[in-house]
């Protein structure tokens, strides 16, 4: 399942809200930190201060989170003990994709709501 079928909106929705939705790059904790729960309770921190400092900085909230996970390189462990779902997996074309065939791995999609009627917010088109 993508983040657009998970979130329910129109392609005029998307278009007009994708701002709302930010995307989290990278994530890496180096391994000889040691821890217990470090990552998820970062994970977790982030996800409560990103929406105000974001509309602090840009003057919008965010409402949902999104990342990728090559599954082939990671377990995503972290974002899953932080309450990330898993909505499915990339098609292997990328964002710009020309040609509608596959040129990169294929990556798991996660995603975090950060507002309880995050749908309801993204699927309005006038917003």
């Amino acid at each position: 399942m993508a983040a657009g079928t998970y979130i329910g909106w129109s392609a005029e929705a998307r278009r007009r809200n994708i701002r709302f939705i930010a995307y989290n790059t990278r994530f890496l904790i180096l391994p000889w930190v040691t821890v217990p729960h470090l990552a998820s309770h970062l994970l977790g921190r982030m996800a409560r201060l990103l929406s105000q400092d974001w509309e602090r900085l840009y003057g919008h909230p965010i409402y949902f989170l999104e990342t990728f996970v090559d599954p082939e390189r990671f377990r995503g462990t972290c974002y899953r003990a932080a309450n990330w779902v898993m909505l499915g997996r990339t098609t292997g074309r990328g964002k710009d994709d020309h040609t509608n065939r596959p040129n990169r791995s294929i990556k798991e999609v996660l995603a975090l709501p950060v507002h309880r009627r995050f749908r309801e917010l993204l699927q309005e088109a006038g917003a």
